[in-house]
């Protein structure tokens, strides 16, 4: 029985280092947050977009 708590100790032991590491590496260098990227603000590339939809045969 003994033997076998020593196992599940050590899975959960690697468990927890590799779910560390990832978590690392997702967050980035140094914690800092994954950078949030919003739509494109580009007033000429939303108006754009606003001229094909009113008037898609002129592409």
């Amino acid at each position: 029985m003994l033997k076998v708590l020593l196992v599940v100790l050590l899975i959960a032991l690697a468990v927890w280092a590799l779910v560390r590491v990832v978590l690392r590496r997702i967050d980035g260098p140094a914690g800092q947050p994954p950078r949030v990227v919003g739509p494109d603000d580009d007033p000429d590339f939303l108006r754009g977009l606003d001229r094909r939809r009113r008037d898609p045969e002129d592409d």
